[in-house]
């Protein structure tokens, strides 16, 4: 839930103070993305700012060190150019990957109920 320290200004916001927010608290982004790197992180948490003026334009997300694996050529790409057109950028199996729980399409499960 946005504060003043989040948000400065935002207690004066009359759409703000006609609504009854409950207080959240901040939790670290780890928690929720725990397979991103310290580069990442820091990307996204400055992408996730509430106040907009504290917040990554897009120009310099781009150039942020956490796309330095992508190499320089991915600022030159044409617009309908794929990132997976560039040699430096390969897909690769995440190590973290876990089986999905859905059954594939065509295969159906029996169930045998004991009698």
């Amino acid at each position: 839930t946005p504060t003043e320290d989040t948000w400065p200004g935002i207690s004066s916001n009359e759409d703000f103070r006609s609504y009854l927010f409950p207080q959240y608290r901040s939790q670290a982004l780890i928690n929720h993305v725990p397979r991103l790197d310290t580069e990442g992180i820091d990307l996204l948490s400055v992408l996730l700012l509430y106040d907009t003026r504290s917040r990554i334009s897009s120009e310099a997300a781009l150039h942020h060190p956490y796309f330095l694996s992508l190499g320089e050529a991915v600022h030159i790409l044409a617009d309908t150019a794929s990132v997976f057109s560039l040699r430096e950028v390969q897909l690769q199996k995440d190590p973290g990957h876990r089986s999905s729980v859905f059954q594939p399409l065509g295969k159906k499960r029996i169930r045998h109920h004991p009698t």
